[in-house]
């Protein structure tokens, strides 16, 4: 993350922090006078305005640990809401079934706006609860290196691994505790009112929830070492796994990929596939669902008969889970 501050310093954050610094005026010249004479509402103005002044000057400063942790903050949530939209827009303009998705009598009335309105509410919560964890690694808290070669070419890529499986595994108990009724419905069920996702879904959850759920990924580089540029990119990747299992585009039909048909099962069916990248752990706890086959048919895919099948087992787990459905359906007879 040094690497995005150091630019961010350069090209913004000098510039508007020294114009932020020049709106705060040196403590104005008082007129000498015996303190027990001197206008205390005066005094009291001087001494804030000079406090101001000093704390506004310390913004001056890259190294200072409230403008490093400020700048972070919206470093965190500009680059963060820019990676959604434009990951969310490119799959859901260039190969996102629109038609497909809305002819489902389980989609919502002006879902994607709706998601899109939840997603960009959130993710500034989101921010603030994650950029310590880059200003700590900025502090030189964590393992993150900067030499590829320091720890060798093996660890490295192998590190790729660490990293998919220690997240992948942390995920799955996070995902599967928010499936708790406890946390399920001040929490998690945001999310899944999204009974049939389009890729504005991928971050339309409380705050707290993709917090939640994104914590190993900042929790790895405090247990492993892992090189400070493979981190940025696995990051970003991952923002972007997030979009293609919410895509709609089922590719992956194997026993190992959790992929979009593993998870759209998972917000049809709900309590299946908690599973970030792998099917291993669902697999070793008894909680995977192989996705329905005909999702991987074009035309079986639109069969009515088919359909309905899979929409009334989903409303059996429905109730099961949430009781009633407070959805409002494009299709008013689901509503």
């Amino acid at each position: 993350m040094d690497v995005f501050l150091e630019i961010a310093d350069n090209y913004v954050f000098d510039s508007l922090y020294g114009k932020v610094v020049n709106a705060f005026p040196a403590s104005p010249a008082s007129p000498v006078m015996e303190a027990s004479s001197m206008n205390t509402t005066t005094a009291i103005i001087n001494n804030s305005i000079s406090n101001s002044s000093t704390i506004a000057s310390a913004f001056l400063d890259r190294n200072n640990l409230f403008r490093q942790g400020l700048s972070l903050f919206f470093i965190t949530w500009i680059m963060g809401t820019l990676s959604y939209f434009v990951s969310a827009c490119i799959a859901y303009f260039f190969y996102f079934d629109r038609q497909e998705a809305r002819q489902h009598p389980k989609f919502l009335k002006n879902q994607e706006l709706l998601e899109l309105k939840v997603a960009l509410s959130n993710l500034p919560g989101m921010a603030v609860l994650t950029f310590p964890w880059f200003l700590a690694e900025l502090r030189g808290y964590s393992y993150a290196y900067d030499d590829p070669a320091e720890y060798g070419y093996f660890y490295l890529g192998f590190s790729v691994i660490l990293f998919l499986l220690f997240s992948d595994f942390l995920i799955y108990w996070i995902h599967r505790g928010l499936h708790h009724p406890w946390f399920y419905g001040p929490l998690h069920k945001l999310h899944h009112k999204w009974i049939i996702p389009t890729p504005f879904s991928s971050h339309a959850f409380h705050f707290l929830d993709g917090y939640s759920q994104s914590l190993p990924y900042h929790l790895f580089p405090f247990f492993f070492p892992l090189n400070k540029y493979l981190y940025l990119v696995l990051f970003g990747s991952v923002n972007y796994w997030t979009v293609l299992i919410h895509d709609g585009k089922y590719f992956s039909n194997n026993a190992v990929i959790n992929g979009a048909a593993h998870h759209a099962s998972h917000h049809m069916y709900f309590n299946y596939n908690y599973g970030q990248f792998f099917t291993l752990f669902d697999r070793l706890c008894s909680s995977y669902r192989h996705p329905d086959q005909e999702l991987f048919d074009a035309e079986l895919k639109k069969d009515k008969k088919l359909q309905k099948q899979r929409v009334g087992e989903m409303e059996y787990m429905l109730k099961n889970v949430e009781g009633t459905d407070d959805r409002m359906y494009t299709d008013k007879k689901n509503a």
